[in-house]
């Protein structure tokens, strides 16, 4: 067993099965595509001009996503292990929402509820954060809600190490009547997402950018909470790590009147399975 996790931890450090799975997705060509198509030619209606210039800028903002999103480190991989075996018991044994609300959102607070709980358990410094931000003249107030591990850097001298749980990670950055070029970006990204704060910081500016370039081009106005400093406000602010109360997240036996959560957030691209890289 000890082998096989470190197998795991080896594919998760060097960018192993679920990253290049999800990067190599996207020249096999998504929803919608036809065959062979370059999905960063454009639709032909600019010039050749302009038509070269938006293809390299798609290419280069693809290119920096997946460099991005290969860089794990010991930790991140650690951390995304135990989350794998969190969404793996919360799938065999069920999710019953203790929440007085019984809406989607309150689902979502009892599936951070139990991640946060069951990385507790294997040891870890986990807490359910709620972020929340003042309104400003670029954007509007907001909060939000996801899950943190703090660990110490082994030589004691550096800052501890933060490493952010998103359950819904892409969704976040989905958009209606957004170009292909952006769609091909967001479905690169994962269902949830495990890293450090830098590697986030670096996603966020990334998909910022494609944003605003895809509603400039489709001459719309990009809303305010699509902004760069209102992603950034979402989760690198400075969180407040909530206790946890009392009450069982997860039961032994699933009620048929319980609600479910969402397949989107269960169908997580952390349970492929893993090939040993020779």
């Amino acid at each position: 067993m000890e082998e096989k996790m470190a197998m795991r931890e080896r594919e998760l450090i060097h960018g192993g099965v679920s990253l290049s799975d999800m990067v190599l997705g996207f020249f096999e060509g998504g929803e919608g595509n036809e065959r062979g198509r370059d999905p960063f030619e454009g639709d032909g209606e600019c010039s050749d001009e302009e038509g070269r210039e938006n293809k390299v800028f798609w290419k280069t903002q693809h290119q920096l996503l997946q460099e991005a999103l290969s860089r794990n480190s010991s930790v991140e991989a650690k951390v995304r292990l135990a989350t794998e075996d969190a969404v793996k018991k919360m799938q065999s044994m069920g999710l019953v929402c203790i929440c007085s609300n019984r809406m989607a959102k309150g689902c979502r607070n009892c599936a951070l509820r139990h991640v946060t709980e069951r990385l507790r358990e294997a040891g870890y410094n986990s807490a359910l954060c709620k972020s929340k931000w003042s309104r400003s003249l670029d954007i509007p107030s907001g909060e939000h809600s996801y899950v943190d591990v703090v660990m110490e850097a082994k030589n004691g001298k550096r800052n501890p190490i933060r490493v952010i749980i998103e359950l819904n990670f892409r969704a976040e950055f989905e958009m209606a009547r957004a170009s292909e070029e952006y769609n091909h970006l967001v479905n690169c990204l994962p269902e949830v997402f495990v890293g450090r704060s830098e590697k986030l910081k670096n996603v966020i500016k990334i998909m910022c950018t494609a944003a605003k370039k895809c509603m400039k081009d489709n001459k719309m106005h990009l809303g305010p909470w699509r902004k760069h400093k209102y992603m950034q406000s979402k989760w690198l602010g400075t969180p407040e790590r909530m206790p946890l109360t009392p009450g069982p997240s997860l039961p032994t036996a699933v009620s048929d009147r319980q609600p479910k959560l969402r397949a989107s957030m269960l169908t997580f691209d952390l349970h492929r399975t893993a090939v040993e890289v020779i």
